[in-house]
C-alpha cells in the first residue's frame, strides 16, 4: 500500500495487458444496454486480491477513450492513490465528509493522464463506514455523478468491514475482483450473498492473476461474467 499500484495501463498503453483492461471496460459499457454507468465500485472479497490495481488501471482506460473518470479511494483503512499518484499528505473523502465548510475541489487532483481525476481517502477516520451511510456521502455521489462521466469507487474488501455493502447500495454497479490461488470459494460465495442482501447490482466479476498459455504471470488473463438473481455465474468472456 505504501508504494502504490502498478499502472501498466499509463506505463505501456499499447501492450497485451492494457489489450485487457480495454476488454474489461467494452464489457462493462455493454453490460447495460440502456443506459450508460456513471458510478461503479470495485471490491474483493479480502485483501490482496488485486481491487485497487484493477480500479486504477480500469479508470484510465475509460479516461483514455475521452470520458472525465474520477477514481475514488474509498477504501479509507488502507489507502493508495496518495501512493499512486505521488500525492503527498493529500486531502480527500474524509475531509469533505467530516467538514461540512470544506470545499470538494481540494480533495480532487489532476493526473498525468488526460481526463482522469483522482481523489484520495485523506485522513484514516475512526469510522469509515458511518461517514460513507451519512447523507453526505449521498449527496457527494450524486453531485460526482452529474458533474463527471463516470466515478469508480476503490471500496475495501467485503469481509473485512461493511464499507463495501454500505457503499454497493449507493452506486450503479459493483464488480468483484477475485484473484487466483488467494481467494477461496466460499468466501466468494458469503462476498456475493452479502451484496445481494442489501440489494447491491454486482454487474461482473473480474478473474485475477490467471497465467495465460504463455505464462504471462499476475495481469495475464482477465475473466469476465456477472451474477443473476440465481447467484449463477455466466460468462461472457
Amino acid at each position: 500500500m505504501e508504494n502504490g499500484v502498478h499502472m501498466i495501463t499509463a506505463a505501456s498503453p499499447n501492450s497485451v495487458i492494457s489489450e485487457q483492461f480495454k476488454t474489461l471496460r467494452t464489457n462493462i459499457q455493454f453490460s447495460n444496454a440502456d443506459s450508460s454507468y456513471r458510478t461503479l465500485m470495485l471490491t474483493s472479497s479480502i485483501a490482496s486480491e488485486g481491487k485497487s490495481t484493477i480500479a486504477a488501471n480500469l479508470a484510465v482506460t475509460f479516461a483514455n477513450q475521452g470520458l472525465h473518470t474520477l477514481l475514488v479511494d474509498a477504501d479509507m483503512r488502507r489507502p493508495t492513490i496518495n501512493a499512486t499518484f505521488s500525492i503527498s499528505n493529500p486531502k480527500g473523502l474524509t475531509n469533505f465528509l467530516t467538514d461540512r465548510d470544506f470545499d470538494v475541489n481540494e480533495a480532487i487532483y489532476a493526473t498525468s493522464v488526460d481526463n482522469l481525476f483522482v481523489m484520495p481517502s485523506g485522513p484514516v477516520p475512526p469510522n469509515p463506514a458511518e461517514l460513507l451511510s451519512s447523507h453526505r456521502m449521498d449527496s457527494l455521489i450524486k453531485a460526482l455523478s452529474e458533474q463527471l462521466d463516470l466515478v469508480i469507487y476503490d471500496a475495501p474488501p467485503v469481509l473485512s468491514v461493511t464499507d463495501a455493502q454500505i457503499l454497493g447500495t449507493k452506486v450503479d454497479g459493483t464488480i468483484l475482483v477475485v484473484r487466483k490461488n488467494v481467494a477461496e470459494k466460499e468466501a466468494v460465495r458469503r462476498s456475493v450473498s452479502a451484496l445481494n442482501q442489501v440489494k447491491a447490482k454486482i454487474i461482473g466479476t473480474v478473474l485475477n492473476d490467471v497465467e495465460n498459455a504463455g505464462g504471462g504471470g499476475y495481469y495475464g488473463y482477465y475473466g469476465y461474467g456477472y451474477y443473476g438473481k440465481t447467484d449463477k455465474k455466466r460468462q461472457a468472456r
